[in-house]
């Protein structure tokens, strides 16, 4: 007796294929012939019927299903309620194919392709503390459910716009000058209010934005998103709503409800499934209104190594290299999110071990790391980068992190940490690698004590990173001449070669860039966002140029014999890897 393993049960093949001859999917003709190779083959009749393209996996599916007793759904055309969907965070969703689509009392009812998958349905039973209800689906249903994930907020969320805003209507069009602090703390806690800034915080978060942008015109609210970076528009909403909206953000945020001439600073914590996010909240009186920037900083984001992030080759050598060191200072450069407490907080990660005090001062503590002492810098009580980092040195710290130097004081302060027996990482606001020198020097830093403590210097970027839908393309000749004007094609091939990305023998013309393909969950075809680079090696003829007061260029120059991929090469190299655009990188790089 032959028998057709379907999840954890076995199927009879004679019942099977009794099935598919009722069924009348199949012609007679067509059975025979599937049951004759199914016997010569030793496989069952439903495989052969697949193979031959006579019934599909989902119309087998279904068939197996119904003999084994498992419901089938079709979700193709069934709006799932947001919540229920939700329990099932989009990544596992994805990977498994699994989506919650209804929830009764204690039990969830759960749309799968395997129904044996026990991995998963382990999962969501852990995670939700209910009682999972497998049940059989297609394809076509599963990518509509997971299309919804995508859908479900903008929907909820407009929704939301549509029927609350209505409720504040009774708010006077000048309500910014004559509503007292008592009126905007009780708008603040209108139901409306309350659920059109909850949705619009749970949006930011699910759609992995960095930053929220609202900001007040003549006749309406503009609410913008920072996602990789790039600003997108995400709502509209009637300004006479505005000032609601604002006195919410500013209790959640503990801000004077009836301060509006002045700027001011806040934050507030949030969960959405299960993630924790603070943010940063900053309010600055505009013309028409107040505007309101909210940073977030996502707690449980950890896990990065140097590589992920984009780091490689004898840059990555050079800076592991300087984090073996017992002292020193390492320096990474940036415009503000450029990923340079990214780059610390990954570093501290590979030096967080027993045997060493690491301490911080920060502002703000982005992320949370164990066995870490993390201080948050209070310039309102006096507690500042300069004040924290002199009692910091009284705590026998053996790593020191600085959040940035910013004054004369705290780049004094640090280099002085250094020369005393700690490894200091620290943050600049430099354009290159080379520009630290002259910044730090301008901060009356002597060049004697620049060379005696600097061991690396980093210089970085984000650019947005290619989805696999990725497009291959070759340049022409016209193309290589013309970006050959502004990259060093010969240095970025070697590295190239050096790093085995590309074969010895190639050249530019037989190598492959990529362009963006969109897709329904990435319209523009990029997800994410991976580190470009410079890394200065202070080496003895750097030092040498540092101390004879060289140019940053200068230094530059000499870096590059030494090894150095500037920070537009290693741009075109990973574009070479596939992982971004030439325009990408020139996007970013010019800014």
């Amino acid at each position: 007796m032959f028998l057709v393993r379907v999840s954890s049960v076995y199927i009879e093949e004679k019942q099977l294929r009794e099935f598919i001859k009722d069924s009348g999917l199949v012609s007679r003709v067509d059975l025979e012939l599937a049951e004759k190779e199914a016997s010569e083959k030793k496989q069952s009749v439903g495989a052969i019927l697949v193979q031959k393209g006579k019934v599909t996996e989902d119309d087998l599916r279904k068939m197996q299903a119904y003999l084994l007793g498992i419901p089938s759904v079709d979700l193709k055309h069934q709006h799932i309620d947001f919540e229920t969907l939700s329990l099932v965070p989009e990544p596992i969703a994805r990977n498994h194919n699994i989506v919650a689509f209804r929830k009764i009392n204690d039990s969830l009812e759960v749309a799968m392709l395997d129904t044996d998958d026990l991995t998963a349905i382990d999962f969501i039973k852990k995670k939700t503390h209910l009682k999972i209800l497998p049940r059989l689906t297609d394809t076509a249903s599963i990518k509509s459910a997971l299309l919804q994930y995508q859908k479900s907020l903008k929907a909820e969320f407009g929704d939301l716009i549509k029927e609350e805003t209505d409720a504040l209507r009774q708010l006077p069009e000048n309500g910014e000058e004559v509503m007292s602090a008592a009126d905007l703390k009780k708008s603040a806690e209108d139901l409306p209010v309350v659920r059109i800034v909850d949705t619009l915080l749970k949006h930011a978060v699910i759609q992995k934005a960095s930053g929220i942008h609202i900001e007040a015109q003549e006749k309406e609210l503009i609410v913008r998103y920072r996602i990789d970076g790039m600003l997108h528009d995400a709502m509209i909403l009637p300004k006479h709503v505005a000032s609601s909206i604002v006195a919410r953000i500013k209790v959640l945020s503990s801000l004077k409800l009836d301060e509006k001439r002045l700027p001011q600073d806040g934050r507030f914590k949030i969960q959405v499934s299960g993630e924790k996010v603070s943010l940063r909240v900053s309010i600055l009186p505009t013309y028409f209104g107040e505007k309101i920037v909210m940073r977030l900083l996502r707690e449980g984001a950890s896990g990065f190594t140097l590589e992920v992030l984009g780091f490689h080759g004898e840059a990555l050598e050079r800076i592991h290299e300087a984090l073996k060191l017992s002292t020193g200072m390492i320096l990474t450069t940036g415009p503000t999110g450029s990923g340079k407490t990214t780059t610390l907080y990954t570093m501290i990660d590979i030096l967080n071990t027993p045997d060493v005090n690491i301490s911080t001062i920060e502002d703000p503590i982005e992320y949370q790391m164990s066995r870490v002492n993390q201080s948050q810098v209070k310039p309102e009580i006096g507690f500042t980068f300069s004040s924290g980092l002199r009692s910091l040195v009284r705590q026998d710290p053996d790593i020191i992190m600085v959040g940035e130097i910013r004054d004369n004081e705290t780049a004094s302060l640090a280099i002085n940490a250094s020369l005393t027996g700690h490894l200091v990482l620290s943050t600049l606001h430099t354009n290159s690698a080379a520009g630290a020198i002259p910044r730090l020097i301008d901060m009356k830093v002597e060049p004697f004590l620049i060379v005696s403590t600097v061991d690396v210097i980093i210089a970085q970027r984000l650019v947005r990173k290619l989805c696999d839908s990725k497009e291959k393309y070759l340049l022409n000749k016209a193309s290589i001449a013309t970006l050959s004007k502004t990259v060093d094609l010969e240095r970025v091939l070697k590295a190239l070669k050096d790093e085995k990305v590309v074969p010895q023998g190639t050249t530019w013309d037989k190598i492959s860039f990529y362009r963006p393909r969109p897709t329904e969950d990435a319209p523009d075809g990029f997800s994410g966002r991976v580190v470009i680079h410079e890394a200065i090696k202070v080496t003895s003829t750097i030092r040498d140029l540092i101390i004879k007061g060289s140019t940053s260029s200068g230094i530059e120059d000499q870096a590059k014999k030494e090894g150095m991929l500037t920070m537009l090469e290693d741009g075109i190299f990973k574009c070479v890897q596939g992982l971004t655009t030439i325009e990408e990188v020139l996007r970013v790089v010019s800014e």
